[in-house]
């Protein structure tokens, strides 16, 4: 092809290019770039140097790529040289370019359409983190839900990034390796792999350090399933960052799937440039909220029979309504327990339980359950607790569970649903029952001072 022809087709580029970016950062990395050949659809650019290479697709490869296929078509191949120029003069300065130049091509991967074979690798997966030993309630039902789709079908893209945000020891680091695991086994093919921010932003600081950094992204973007964990992490660091949101595109634009956790939801993270913060609202957000009573209680079950350790259901109820903030804790106590009966051969007591939790947590003396409040209402109005389980619509007994209803909401972390389940009624019932409760407050002296002493017995 004749010199006007390819330079014409870059001059068109360069076109493309200058309506894409603005002045400064066109004159910096696209100005110093001019057509070396374009041959059989191959085309070679010359450039200062590897290193401007790298730093260029580091920022700026997607838009490279549309804009070549847009001008020379889908076939296109790109090439780089880069030209090493001596500079001497008497005074040592740099003022006087000298034309010894020595032409010489980038080494390995030149062609950044190309997609280099990683081999298999690593997921960095726990393997004991799995669905089945996942334990899901309403608290976190939406966000398992969603992790089990992505998992078992590969054509769902709806939910790309799935952004899991929740305090610390709620579960997001096994629910997140959990998928991974799942994908791996619906999906031998897929390239899973597991990382936590941490880790991410050392291994962006060793590349580049070792002048590494096309290499670190080209490898990131080969991923087909990235779970990256605690991305908080990453406040403040904004070279990390602008790599991250690189490699978000590509994966994203790719139809991989990203899987993301966090501390906090997105629109809360700060420290964050707010082009990466958009990209993680575009998919599914969702919460793992604090542990409700049933997860705790069904923690507590599995964690037990895994560890071989029979522990009365008075004991379990007892560490169920004391420990509250995360799973973590509930798991911990349950090893400091097995680790009482098997290193001290101590007999799971009651006693044991209470000393071990008060060495782990801090245990509100005024700690109030759904049973407590049942007793202590039924104790108020002179009416059996089983009529309150029961079908009974006689209007005491229908007030009575109301006030249970509307004191079990208020007073413990149990969800509506929870509530409801203990009563045979379903969250809609208790959502009535507690407005009903609650518009009744507002202009019955009687019932307020009802509420009011029960509320100071319970609290003792």
């Amino acid at each position: 092809m004749y010199t006007q022809d390819k330079d014409i087709l870059w001059e068109k580029c360069l076109s493309i290019l200058k309506d894409n970016l603005n002045e400064e950062q066109f004159n910096a990395w696209f100005k110093p770039i001019s057509v070396n050949s374009y041959e059989n659809n191959q085309l070679v650019l010359n450039v200062p140097s590897s290193f401007f290479v790298e730093k260029l697709e580091g920022t700026y490869l997607n838009l490279v790529k549309s804009t070549l296929r847009h001008v020379y078509g889908s076939g296109i191949k790109l090439y780089y040289k880069d030209s090493v120029v001596e500079v001497k003069t008497k005074g040592g300065t740099d003022s006087t370019v000298v034309d010894n130049r020595v032409e010489k091509s980038l080494p390995k991967n030149s062609n950044p359409f190309e997609t280099v074979d990683y081999g298999d690798i690593d997921s960095q997966l726990n393997p004991k983190y799995t669905f089945e030993n996942y334990c899901d309630s309403m608290c976190n039902k939406l966000a398992v839900s969603i992790g089990e789709a992505i998992a078992t079908n590969p054509k769902c893209k709806t939910f790309n990034p799935l952004f899991i945000f929740g305090a610390t020891g709620v579960g997001k680091t096994h629910l997140i390796q959990a998928i991974g695991i799942k994908v791996k086994e619906t999906q031998p093919q897929n390239r899973v792999l597991y990382v936590t921010a941490r880790v991410f932003e050392s291994q962006y600081t060793t590349a580049v350090r070792n002048n590494k950094v096309n290499d670190f992204i080209n490898f990131y973007q080969s991923i087909d399933t990235l779970i990256l964990d605690d991305i908080q992490e990453f406040a403040g660091k904004t070279a990390t960052q602008n790599t991250f949101f690189h490699i978000f595109n590509h994966l994203h634009q790719n139809q991989k799937q990203l899987i993301l956790s966090s501390d906090t939801r997105p629109v809360d993270m700060d420290g964050m440039v707010p082009r990466l913060i958009s990209r993680f609202k575009w998919g599914m957000t969702a919460e793992l909220a604090k542990p409700d009573y049933s997860l705790r209680r069904n923690v507590l079950t599995m964690k037990a029979d895994q560890d071989g350790l029979t522990i009365s259901n008075e004991i379990l109820d007892y560490i169920a309504n004391n420990v509250t903030d995360s799973v973590r804790e509930l798991e911990g106590v349950i090893v400091s327990l097995l680790a009482h009966a098997t290193m001290l051969n101590q007999e799971i007591t009651l006693d044991l339980a209470k000393a071990v939790i008060s060495n782990a947590v801090k245990v509100s003396k005024s700690q109030v359950t759904f049973e407590m409040i049942t007793e202590k209402v039924c104790e108020h109005y002179n009416i059996d607790s089983e009529l309150i389980y029961g079908k009974s619509r006689k209007r005491e007994i229908s007030d009575a569970r109301q006030i249970v209803m509307y004191m079990a909401k208020k007073m413990t972390q149990l969800s509506s649903t929870n509530i409801g389940t203990r009563l045979s009624r379903n969250h809609a019932t208790v959502l009535h029952a507690c407005k009903t409760i609650e518009e009744r407050l507002s202009i019955e002296k009687v019932l307020q001072n009802d509420i009011e002493k029960i509320e100071n017995e319970l609290k003792g």
